[in-house]
């Protein structure tokens, strides 16, 4: 049975923002949670198919895979790193944070709570995202490269290896939750009894407090430093496009989770060649009397240089193409081409030999424009180069 497409799901267009897209998976999740279905295998389903959509769609760098490759961006071997949970601890563990506390209360009745114990309680704050601009040359570009850059953000604090104490002695259990990080609340109402399970206000559900804080951090758990970070950037990447590194911005407080680090392209303009999508253009001026008898030239490429033949009675505006001498797609098989498009000088000052020159050319039959009816038009040849 072949998947849902992810927007579909979540009930969102692909031009969504992220708020835009967490609020519709809050309510899709709400819709099918488990505990306002009980026993029902299809909202269970659903609820998870919901999740999925969510992991991918709510990372910058997956969504830019997802919308260009679909499904197939992380089928196996694919390596887009797609959802992988159907654990439904892992998913509340995961976004425990977009559902909010009273999702995780029993709706109309008794029992446990979902998330019981302290096995799910979270550790400090997340640290926050950082993002970056690497510039890259068009070789890089076309090749791949790895960009070594030293990035300027909070990181663990090593004196107290990010718990924010003193030391071991100095961190106690939460006396008002026990440990689990969590207050339950028993409400009656009309419809029997309701439990809520709520984060605890003394430890921010961290089911710990500490007495005395490191000296180094001051109890956050993290200080100001600097990281060096290895880049793996793919080849055919293109100006504004981001890529996203798990783990790799900021520190959180208390042994939070780490923020992501995100890169976002910049091309440095080439001196001689231009960029159109996956091919690479050049401008090739020749004197007439090069287009009228033809000539050999070097054309700049992205890896070099390459020799072309002109053929006798070149016009301004022919298309030459170099194949596979352009970008490569991103996780991709395909590649670009050069196209060269060909301008004949016109001289713009003549000395009076030069004139006399012309004048007589001029009135030869061979010199009065005679174009060849099954010759394409230059918007022709425009259009058909990049097709």
């Amino acid at each position: 049975m072949s998947k849902r497409d992810y927007y579909e799901i979540l009930g969102v267009s692909k031009s969504a923002s992220a708020d835009e897209i967490k609020k519709a998976y809050r309510k899709v999740a709400m819709q099918f949670h488990p505990d306002r279905n009980p026993g029902d295998k299809s909202a269970e389903d659903k609820f998870k198919e919901a999740a999925e959509a969510y992991e991918v769609l709510s990372d910058v760098d997956k969504k830019a895979k997802y919308d260009r490759y679909g499904h197939q961006a992380f089928a196996p071997g694919g390596g887009g790193g797609g959802f992988h949970s159907s654990n439904m601890e892992d998913i509340f563990s995961q976004f425990g944070d977009i559902f909010g506390d009273d999702m995780f209360g029993n709706f109309f009745g008794g029992g446990g709570s979902r998330r019981g114990g302290g096995a799910s309680r979270s550790r400090g704050q997340r640290g926050s995202n950082l993002r970056i601009k690497v510039k890259l040359t068009y070789e890089e570009i076309a090749k791949g490269v790895t960009k070594t850059v030293k990035v300027k953000k909070h990181v663990l604090c090593t004196t107290c290896g990010g718990n924010g104490a003193k030391d071991k002695s100095s961190i106690q259990t939460c006396a008002t939750c026990g440990g689990s990080g969590q207050v339950r609340r028993v409400t009656n109402t009309f419809l029997g009894q309701m439990q809520t399970v709520t984060t605890c206000p003394t430890c921010n559900g961290e089911g710990s407090t500490v007495t005395s804080k490191c000296t180094a951090c001051k109890g956050e758990g993290r200080v100001y430093g600097e990281e060096t970070i290895a880049i793996e950037i793919p080849a055919g990447v293109q100006e504004g496009m981001q890529l996203s590194m798990n783990g790799k911005g900021n520190a959180g407080e208390r042994g939070g989770a780490l923020g992501d680090l995100i890169i976002q392209i910049e091309e440095e303009q080439h001196a001689e060649l231009h960029r159109d999508g996956l091919n690479v253009a050049y401008d090739l001026h020749i004197s007439f009397p090069d287009a009228a008898f033809g000539t050999s030239v070097e054309v700049p490429t992205i890896d070099g240089r390459a020799k072309i033949k002109i053929p006798a009675g070149t016009q301004s505006g022919k298309i030459f193409r170099l194949k596979g001498k352009g970008f490569p797609e991103v996780q991709g098989y395909g590649k670009g081409d050069q196209l060269i498009y060909v301008n004949v000088w016109t001289p713009q000052h003549l000395n009076s030999e030069e004139k006399d020159l012309l004048e007589k050319l001029n009135s030869s039959p061979n010199f009065k424009p005679q174009p060849d009816k099954n010759s394409k038009s230059f918007f022709e040849r425009v259009k058909e180069a990049f097709n």
